[in-house]
């Protein structure tokens, strides 16, 4: 997995959008003071490929991805993965109780030929989203999360440790990061599948002792039988032959019985509708109602149309309403016109004498203006001889002063002032006073005139008493009208009723006639007669029906006599019939058929085609079960041996040697590539080695003639060199053909010679190995060896990253 851009938006401390592009970058460090957010940029990485990152703690906990002043943000990531180019994006809210949630992520495959800024739009299709986004990364990347965090970010620390520790501690830690705890799980597997293989045998066996059944013996009978029984059933088609006939002679005989019943029936069910007797006395009298009422009808719709014709030539009222209505305006606006015209009157009255006090108030208030000034000017002079000198100029003429003025007592400006105040409120009070009384006489005039333009507007008044006996004529002729109306209506309705009532009597009538019809027609057509129905004439509905009755008892007579007869030959032949079906269920029951009784030919010889299949059915599934029986005994053998296969293997898989030996031989691989590794950083000075008798590391030091030593006695940047060789030999174990490694490691610690000898071994690593190295250090000497820097800064709103160098 190689990262080409990652883009940023209210991540942890970045809280404005940010992208950062590695796409020409093999070797490069993230530098800034502490806490300027250097990690925060390897965590988005992380947290973009698998919605977790190692520093928050618990995994899948994201409530750290989100700036604590932010309701939402995103982490994108475009990286290559196996010559493949992806896109990962996952995007954080913040609900209304405050937690941090994954509001969408996905995972597309991308277009490695188009541009790197357009990368995220250039999607060639569509892999995963939601919760399938981690499963989907592990799959292209070739890394599960665990190892991703101890393969590609790297806590170098805990490497040194692993170089330091004890054989016990170095075993637990074995097991921890190779996974090699993976063969308890496969001891427990083992005992599972013990059991289910015990289960499975178990199984087999009870299924096979219950095909026991399943001999030679049975499929030899069964065989027997099949060949028996086909011969009758290429036999039985002469018995079923007869049989048929003889059903054939009982339905033609059941047939003419039934046509028989039909012709009782149709007789038997023959009466006369009980309201053909006196159908014509109730034509009669509905005719007549109808008469009488169509005269009284004529007479009222006459009456009618007389009071209307006397109310139309009263007129319409609209004009005597409306005549009527102008009188009353006019009285009103009489009445108010003489009340606005007094009101006018008073306010002009009471106007004038307003006029009057402004002016007294207007000339008190001058008089008092004028005293102020007066007495101001005096106060002034007093105040200024005072401080006249004899000989000087005089500020006011300029002379010279010969002698000293003198003036009178002092002044009461103060009450001039209350006095000055008192006027210019009484002229406000009687200007507020004018002004209310000239509006109100001013409205009071515009509305005289108002009135009067609309007295003007109004018709000539006419005659009260004239307008009012116009409007009671009209109201008495249309009340007139409407009754005359309501009576014609009364009547229409009833001459309906009367007519509705004929042809109810007329709907019964025919209804008669087509029943009598109707059931003539249907007793000729049931045939069977040497004395067919009368006909009929439709000059008398009763004397037809009549006729009709009479004929019915003489046919009902004649049909029970040829009903008794059919049933006589039906009694006959249904006992040849019982007699034939006796001996052909005898011979069936030869064969051990037992048919349904009174079954049909059809449905025996369906019967013994079926017992026929029915036993070659049962010879197959005999044949089949001794089959199954073969398969079950294979099964059950092979089960019990599986089982026995997986004890033994979980024998083996419990005892405690078998982690020591995994371990020990894992380790002696890691230290081989480790030391492999070590002497290309040491310039072939170092290998490493496990001592025989410890299982301790020891570094062999060929600068002292290859003196074997304890790990622990290496210096800074040594350890550092051969604990980077340990922990590329530890994520070359589990994850092979990485593309970036990222090294968060705190290097303020080491003295300058040690920084040294890291920053050379950073430098070897990144000339030497195809892959992309990134190193998040606050050190700036190590940083300003690194050809790439990206420099992190934080402030008030959160962090920021600049590319700081390139080559």
């Amino acid at each position: 997995m190689r990262p080409l851009l990652l883009h940023l938006d209210h991540f942890g401390s970045f809280r404005e959008p940010v992208s950062v592009d590695f796409s020409d970058t093999e070797y490069f460090a993230l530098v800034g003071p502490t806490g300027a957010g250097k990690s925060t940029v390897i965590d988005a990485i992380c947290f973009a490929l698998y919605g977790t990152v190692p520093r928050w703690g618990k995994e899948n906990v994201i409530a750290h991805a989100l700036a604590p002043s932010a309701a939402s943000g995103k982490v994108a990531l475009v990286f290559e993965s196996d010559g493949r180019r992806y896109g990962v994006v996952r995007s954080m809210v913040r609900d209304a109780k405050g937690a941090v949630r994954t509001k969408e992520a996905r995972i597309d495959e991308l277009d490695p030929a188009a541009p790197l800024a357009e990368a995220y739009d250039a999607v060639v299709k569509p892999l995963a989203e939601g919760e399938n986004v981690t499963p989907e990364v592990q799959r292209v990347t070739g890394l599960e999360y665990k190892f991703f965090t101890q393969c590609v970010v790297l806590p170098q620390g805990r490497f040194a440790e692993f170089l330091h520790a004890a054989p016990r501690e170095r075993q637990d830690l074995l097991v921890q990061l190779l996974d090699a705890d993976v063969y308890e799980l496969i001891r427990q597997q083992a005992a599972r599948e013990e059991e289910s293989a015990k289960q499975a045998a178990s199984f087999a066996r009870d299924q096979l002792a219950r095909l026991s059944g399943a001999s030679e013996e049975a499929e030899r009978e069964l065989s027997d039988r099949v060949e028996a029984l086909r011969r009758l059933a290429q036999t039985i088609d002469t018995d079923l032959d007869l049989l048929r006939a003889r059903e054939s002679d009982i339905r033609r005989v059941e047939q003419e019985r039934a046509a028989v019943a039909e012709r009782q029936s149709v007789l038997s069910s023959l009466r006369m509708p009980t309201a053909v007797p006196t159908l014509a006395s109730a034509r009669r009298a509905a005719a007549e109602s109808v008469d009488g009422l169509s005269a009284e009808v004529a007479s009222l719709e006459a009456d009618d149309h007389e009071a209307y014709e006397a109310l139309a030539a009263l007129g319409d009222r609209a004009e005597p309403m409306a005549a009527l209505a102008a009188l009353d305006a006019r009285e009103r606006l009489t009445r108010e016109a003489a009340s606005a015209r007094s009101s006018a009157a008073s306010a002009g009255a009471s106007l004038e004498g307003l006029v009057a006090g402004l002016a007294e108030a207007e000339q008190a208030m001058a008089a008092a203006e004028s005293e102020r000034e007066r007495l101001r000017d005096a106060h002034a002079a007093a105040d200024l001889a005072q401080r006249l000198s004899v000989g000087e100029p005089c500020p006011v003429c300029l002379r010279t002063v010969s002698e000293q003025p003198r003036h009178g007592g002092s002044h009461d400006l103060r009450a001039a002032d209350r006095a000055l105040s008192e006027a210019r409120e009484r002229v406000t009070r009687a200007r507020s006073a004018h002004a209310k009384a000239e509006t109100s006489a001013t409205m009071l005039t515009e509305r005289v005139r108002r009135i009067e333009v609309e007295l003007a507007a109004l018709p000539a008044p006419g005659d009260r008493a004239e307008l009012e006996g116009r409007l009671a004529a009209i109201a008495k002729a249309d009340q007139l009208a409407t009754q005359a109306r309501t009576a014609a209506r009364a009547a229409r309705a009833k001459l309906e009723r009367a007519r509705g009532e004929v042809q109810q009597v007329e709907r019964q009538a025919e209804t008669a006639w087509r029943t009598l019809e109707s059931t003539r027609d249907r007793l000729l057509v049931s045939g069977g007669h040497d004395d067919p129905p009368p006909p009929l004439t439709r000059d008398d509905l009763h004397r037809a029906w009549t006729d009709l009755l009479a004929w019915r008892d003489r046919a009902a007579e004649s049909a029970r006599a040829a009903l008794a007869e059919r049933d006589a030959e039906l009694a006959q032949a249904a006992a040849v019939l019982a007699a034939e079906r006796r001996k052909l269920g005898e011979r069936l029951a030869e064969h051990g058929i037992t048919p349904p009784r009174d079954a049909s030919p059809d449905q025996l010889g369906a019967g013994v085609h079926a017992t026929v299949a029915r036993v070659d059915g049962a010879l197959e599934r005999v044949r089949e079960d001794r089959r199954r029986a073969a398969e079950l005994e294979v099964a059950a053998t092979q089960k019990e041996h599986e089982a026995k296969v997986a004890h033994e293997l979980a024998l083996r898989l419990r005892a405690n040697a078998f982690e020591r030996w995994l371990c020990a031989e894992a380790l002696a691989v890691l230290v081989a590539g480790a030391s492999e590794t070590l002497r290309e950083l040491s310039d072939g000075q170092y290998e490493l080695a496990l001592s025989d008798k410890t299982g301790d590391i020891e570094v062999i030091d060929y600068g002292e003639a290859g003196l074997r030593r304890s790990a622990r006695t290496l210096s800074g940047g040594e350890t550092f060199q051969a604990a980077l060789a340990l922990a590329l030999a530890l994520s070359g174990a589990v994850a092979r053909g990485l593309d970036s490694i990222f090294l968060d490691e705190g290097f303020g610690t080491l003295d300058p010679a040690t920084l040294d000898t890291v920053a050379t071994t950073l430098e070897r690593l990144a000339a030497g190995q195809e892959r992309m190295i990134g190193v998040v250090t606050h050190v700036p000497a190590l940083a300003e060896r690194v050809p790439v820097r990206f420099e992190v800064k934080r402030d008030g709103k959160g962090s920021h990253i600049r590319k700081a160098g390139g080559m």
